[in-house]
């Protein structure tokens, strides 16, 4: 399959012009090389995805996470990213992570997704952590039912207090830090970042379609939980 035309296939899915200014996203390293063969699908390109690409053969490397600086070692494959703009765009990485969940978006703002919903908290984390066992949440005020739960797949929780406003009584993110937990006027779910976004990789799959060998890489979440015995 043509370099130009798998390229091209993304951009049109998630614009270029969507991405924020300080983003990365694009191809990060062009080879000479046109036609690929094989594509790894990574959400963060590491050593270790390097080497897996190298192991497996593959032409390119696909990636959600933008790289802002390129060992020369690594400059052997064409590595391309799509960062905000598929975060942005229609069908990016909080509408799949909404998807998966079985719900609907009823309403979108910018980077945040919100979703009607007639639950309790506690039914609705039993759903997150169907997706990530690793779930933890805050609930200051002890509410007990939601009715608009709003979405930003990633570090999203800058975006809490906008939520909030919008009339959404409970947020879904990754990366929940201490001070914004406990500031929190609404319940906050952290299902974890690489949970959040990792599901995009089959939206990557779906976008290139057939004429290309697609590998999903071995990834995992760098955090290890005592106790737990495993990465998650």
């Amino acid at each position: 399959m043509d370099k130009q035309k798998i390229i091209s296939a993304i951009e049109n899915y998630a614009p270029p012009e969507l991405a924020e200014s300080w983003d990365c996203s694009g191809i990060v390293v062009e080879t000479t090389k046109q036609e690929i063969k094989k594509v790894l699908l990574a959400l963060t390109v590491t050593e270790d995805i390097i080497h897996q690409a190298k192991t497996h053969n593959c032409d390119m490397i696909i990636s959600h996470h933008p790289l802002f600086c390129v060992p020369v070692e690594w400059r052997e494959i064409d590595i391309y990213c799509a960062h905000t703009n598929m975060d942005r765009t229609q069908g990016g990485t909080t509408d799949e992570l909404i998807k998966t969940l079985g719900l609907t978006v009823t309403e979108s703002d910018d980077f945040v997704r919100f979703v009607q919903i007639e639950t309790t908290v506690e039914d609705f984390a039993a759903r997150l952590a169907m997706l990530s066992p690793n779930l933890r949440y805050v609930n200051n005020k002890n509410t007990s039912a939601l009715h608009k739960i709003a979405f930003c797949a990633g570090s999203g929780t800058e975006f809490i207090k906008a939520a909030e406003e919008k009339g959404a009584d409970a947020f879904v993110s990754g990366d929940l830090k201490f001070h914004t937990a406990l500031d929190s006027g609404i319940v906050v779910f952290d299902i974890g970042h690489f949970e959040s976004e990792v599901l995009i990789l089959q939206v990557f799959a779906d976008i290139i379609g057939d004429g290309v060998e697609k590998i999903f890489a071995g990834e995992k979440s760098p955090f290890i939980y005592y106790g737990k015995n495993k990465h998650c």
